[in-house]
């Protein structure tokens, strides 16, 4: 999405290409303003209905709903394979993940309460309603898993759902789609609207039928969006860029830290805002950990995503690779694992080593398997080095030390920190970013919340 006028001469079918092969895998219809002004329409009527169903009539079709997601688990791992390159053991962990999401939502559907609060001369309640029409641009990094953050939740409240994925990834939303109809979703009340950011995106955020958009990608164009909702009042969560730290004391286990590094900025191929792509070794291990470090970085399986020996599959697009290789300059001292040659979009596990912190590979967000080892003092250093960033989504933190484990945790701007591990994201728990990592949280046992809006009623009960 950009701040540009929308093109009238819009493309009218988006091209879906394999990432490992270039083959054209679909050819699919773009939504127009004009589409995308319908769908709002049908939504708005079918939400209101939905609304007014008994909360446990929407919690059974939500689980119904993910019922007939997990029939069909492997159909849709293998569609997000030939979209994205995923590898198959990650999509069918993603398509799991939806069918997780919408169990868990359907469980909040009936806990979904308001409070009494005690008032003099009176009674008084809150309630918690739907906000009526949701929008959702999701991102080509994790299509399935993202999209169902906002879908899952915002359907259990009571709303109904404009979904636009990425240009590049569209099947598998269009399939979730079809799958919710299937599960006996009324129609309507979930909509896939595939197109470009400045047709499709832009007319569901400047919608006035629209009450909210939840959008996952860049840093700049989630700005963009902010401010365009700012305009009208309209509510956001965005979930944006990242440069996570991988924060190595010297008290820590370095096998089993050394040995988790690489997969913690390599998997998805690095497209991840919580990649751990600052890797913060205390300096007097720093040479040790690199020794064990660098066979782990070289030895990453990288080829077929079909292959079960695979752990890392291609970037998205010419494009991303082309982003990438303009950080890991010809003067940069790199090590690096290996990638197939030929069609596909590939690019190979990279290690930079003897950079400055404040270097573009060392502080931007390449979204891409590059990392960088830096060294560092003490813990105030550590700190230090951690925070200097504009973003602050996730991170590290490897020590043996329980004190400075919290002391680390509590110092370090992040929304989503890990001690002894890289785990980021789980549907109980909260996500979210500061800084400019994003506005707003998803996930977790409050993520129903996000998608309604406080009634206080007063009853008076004096004569």
């Amino acid at each position: 999405m950009t701040d540009a006028p929308a093109d009238p001469t819009a493309p009218e079918k988006l091209s879906v290409i394999n990432p490992a092969t270039e083959e054209l895998v679909a050819l699919v219809p773009a939504a127009t303003r004009d589409e995308v002004d319908a769908a709002v329409t049908r939504a708005t009527a079918a939400q209101r209905a939905w609304a007014a169903a008994a909360p446990a009539d929407r919690a059974r079709l939500l689980r119904r709903f993910a019922a007939v997601v997990d029939d069909h688990i492997e159909e849709l791992a293998l569609l997000e394979v030939r979209e994205a390159g995923h590898t198959l053991g990650n999509a069918r962990w993603e398509a799991g993940n939806v069918r997780d999401l919408l169990d868990f939502a359907g469980g909040g559907v009936e806990r979904l309460s308001g409070r009494q609060i005690p008032v003099p001369g009176g009674l008084d309640v809150t309630f918690l309603e739907p906000l009526g029409v949701i929008g959702v641009i999701a991102p080509w990094n994790f299509p399935m898993p993202i999209a169902a953050w906002a879908l899952a939740p915002a359907l259990a409240a009571g709303n109904a759902v404009l979904l636009k994925p990425a240009e590049t990834t569209p099947l598998t939303a269009l399939r979730l789609a079809e799958l919710a109809l299937e599960a006996g979703i009324p129609e309507h009340l979930f909509q896939v609207l595939p197109g470009e950011g400045p047709v499709a995106g832009d007319a569901l955020v400047e919608h006035p039928g629209v009450a909210k958009i939840v959008f996952t990608g860049s840093t700049r164009v989630g700005k963009q969006i902010m401010a365009k909702c700012a305009d009208r009042v309209k509510r956001v969560t965005l979930e944006l860029g990242g440069k996570s730290p991988n924060i190595v004391f010297a008290d820590a286990d370095l096998e089993r830290a050394a040995a988790a590094a690489p997969m913690a900025f390599l998997d998805n191929t690095g497209q991840d805002c919580c990649a751990r792509t600052r890797i913060l070794v205390q300096r007097s291990v720093y040479d040790r950990f690199l020794e064990l470090l660098t066979p782990a970085v070289e030895s990453v399986v990288v080829g077929d995503p079909l292959d079960p020996a695979t752990q890392m599959g291609p970037l998205i697009s010419a494009a991303q690779r082309d982003r990438v290789r303009s950080y890991v300059t010809d003067d940069l001292t790199a090590i690096r694992g290996t990638a197939p040659e030929g069609p596909g979009f590939w690019y190979p596990p990279t290690l930079v080593t003897g950079v400055a912190p404040t270097a573009p590979v060392a502080v931007e967000e390449v979204f891409g398997p590059v990392a960088v080892l830096l060294p560092f003092e003490d813990e105030a250093d550590a700190v230090r080095l951690a925070n200097a960033t504009e973003y602050g989504l996730s991170g590290s933190i490897w020590t043996c030390d329980v004190g400075r484990a919290v002391r680390v945790s509590r110092a370090v701007a992040a929304g989503n920190l890990s001690v002894n591990s890289h785990s980021s994201v789980r549907y109980w728990t909260p996500f979210g970013g500061y800084k400019q990592s994003g506005l707003g949280r998803e996930l977790g046992p409050d993520a129903l919340t996000a998608f309604t809006e406080t009634k206080n009623v007063f009853i008076s009960t004096e004569d």
